[in-house]
């Protein structure tokens, strides 16, 4: 179970637009308006956020900035901060900027992973367990969270359908490999809501509390359905994107996070509590308005606006 959970809350928002989002967006988010997005999400309520990856600035160029943004975003009080690593290199430098969680991407596809990290499945486990030898190395409170951020688990844009068995062979490898925790990914927004409910029940009945959150994408339309049948299997965390930005530039056709905005609006009206303020995270989207002008922005709820008599479920108990 997240550690982030308490009596505050049901259910745990983390925040993924700042990595997610910007790591396909064609405009340059510049750094501070990355720390006033960060910032004012936290303000928000939203308590734990992926604020940036650690990949060759080459590859992606949103992700230059990346140790300043953490430096940032550890001086939130509150704030749990995370980033995204492919690699032993990225890895080391994430730590070396005090991250509180790791996520390493570990593709369940072959040929995504060699598109992505440029390593096979089994080359991915191995590489995390030297990363979290490497980690713990590090004195107790240099040590991050690691998560196994398990890719294409639902099917694959370059390979089409993926095995549910390897699926659960990965997380039972990433648990092994000492990964604290698993996480499964919608990367090419291929799942449909029956999917979802049967493979997290697998993966949950393979290592127990060490299956994380859901990452889910709104390709096809189906992303909050998913959630509903995620949290019908017990999953508790889910990741999102301000705007719906984001998406996976070595998976083709793999666009659209689920938007914060909308899945917060769909929890608190089923009566679940995230902590999170939706006016002040509506507000939000001016930042992104203002740095990226001509990036769209999608979500329902700010086209159409908050239902009258909305009182969220955070603000009833």
């Amino acid at each position: 179970m997240n550690t982030l959970m308490n009596d505050d809350i049901d259910i745990l928002i983390s925040e993924v637009g700042p990595r997610d989002g910007l790591q396909n967006t064609k405009a340059f988010m510049p750094t501070g308006y990355k720390k006033q997005w960060i910032s004012a999400a936290a303000a928000a309520g939203i308590r734990e956020i992926e604020v940036c990856s650690f990949v060759p600035p080459k590859l992606i160029p949103q992700m230059v900035d990346a140790a300043e943004v953490v430096a940032h975003s550890l001086t939130i009080p509150g704030l749990h901060v995370a980033a995204l690593a492919p690699n032993f290199k990225g890895a080391q430098r994430a730590m070396e900027a005090g991250v509180h969680k790791l996520t390493l991407t570990i593709s369940v596809s072959r040929e995504h992973s060699l598109a992505n990290v440029r390593m096979t499945p089994d080359e991915a486990i191995a590489s995390a367990k030297k990363i979290c030898a490497f980690r713990d190395s590090l004195p107790p409170e240099q040590r991050p969270v690691i998560e196994s951020g398990l890719s294409t688990v639902f099917g694959c844009t370059l390979e089409g359908a993926v095995s549910e068995d390897e699926v659960v062979r990965m997380a039972v490898a990433s648990v092994e490999a000492g990964c604290d925790e698993v996480g499964l990914a919608d990367t090419t927004g291929y799942a449909n809501p029956e999917q979802i409910r049967r493979v997290f029940r697998k993966v949950r009945a393979a290592i127990g509390d060490k299956l994380s959150g859901a990452h889910l994408h709104n390709t096809r339309g189906l992303g909050l359905a998913n959630v509903v049948a995620a949290l019908e299997a017990g999953v508790t965390t889910f990741d999102s994107s301000l705007g719906g930005l984001g998406g996976c530039p070595f998976a083709p056709g793999a666009s659209g996070n689920i938007v914060t905005e909308d899945l917060v609006f769909m929890l608190e009206s089923m009566g679940l509590r995230t902590g999170i303020d939706l006016d002040k995270l509506l507000a939000i989207r001016e930042i992104l308005k203002q740095s990226m002008p001509e990036e769209p922005l999608y979500g329902y709820v700010p086209l159409a606006g908050i239902t009258k008599g909305f009182v969220p479920a955070t603000q009833q108990r």
